[in-house]
Parts: C-alpha cells; sequence; structure tokens
C-alpha cells in the first residue's frame, strides 16, 4: 500500500518562501511520476507541477513557473515543492500524488494515490 505524506506548509508573507516535502512509503517510488495539486475552498483541485521519476523536464503550471521548483530524491523517497515569491493567490492546500507510468499528467484522474495534503497560507 503506497502512502504520501505531505510536510512544510505554514503562514508566510507575500514575497517569501516555503519548501513542500512529501514522503512516500510502499513499493517502487523510482517508477512513478510525482505530482503537486494544490485546492481552494470552492475551487477544484488544480496543477501545480509534476516531475518523472528521472527528475528530467518537469512541467509547471504558468503562473508558478520561474517561482516553484520541483525535484525528487529518490534515495529519500521525497518529492520537494519549492517556492519562492509567495503570492496570496497561492493560498491553498497542497497535496502531492503518484500516478503510475512515466509520462506526466496535469489531470488529477491520473493520479492513483494522494497524500492528506498540507495548508499553505500567504498574506498580503
Amino acid at each position: 500500500q503506497v502512502q504520501l505524506e505531505e510536510s512544510g506548509g505554514g503562514l508566510v508573507q507575500a514575497g517569501g518562501s516555503l519548501r513542500l516535502s512529501c514522503a512516500a512509503s510502499g513499493p517502487t517510488f523510482t517508477s512513478y511520476v510525482m505530482g503537486w495539486f494544490r485546492q481552494s475552498p470552492g475551487k477544484e483541485r488544480e496543477f501545480v507541477a509534476a516531475i518523472s521519476w528521472s527528475g528530467g523536464s518537469p512541467d509547471y503550471k504558468d503562473s508558478v513557473k520561474g517561482r516553484f521548483t520541483i525535484s525528487r530524491d529518490n534515495a529519500k523517497n521525497t518529492v520537494y515543492l519549492q517556492m519562492n515569491s509567495l503570492k496570496p493567490e497561492d493560498t491553498a492546500v497542497y497535496y502531492c500524488a503518484r500516478r503510475v507510468g512515466t509520462l506526466l499528467s496535469r489531470q488529477p484522474p491520473a493520479y492513483d494515490y494522494w497524500g492528506r495534503g498540507t495548508q499553505v497560507t500567504v498574506s498580503s
């Protein structure tokens, strides 16, 4: 059974930084795509970033390009989301998710395991 656990969320002022972590337990972490999504109250869950097992050519939502960086450490079974220059509109619950296969996807249904999420609040 795969389990994903996010950490690192919190309250930060606009312009600040946070680093989210997602620790995975279960089989063959390196064979899966890992993604970060976020959801604000009253809104649908949206794609933020995704990374392949090799770590090459990650994909980002346009509004976070240049500010967020996704990375992974396969030896630690952990994926990270470094978030810089945070804006109030980045406020959401952030979820990590695992997708079977090698192709990146921006669609939540493509991911089969999800963490419980970590709250990120950016004050203006």
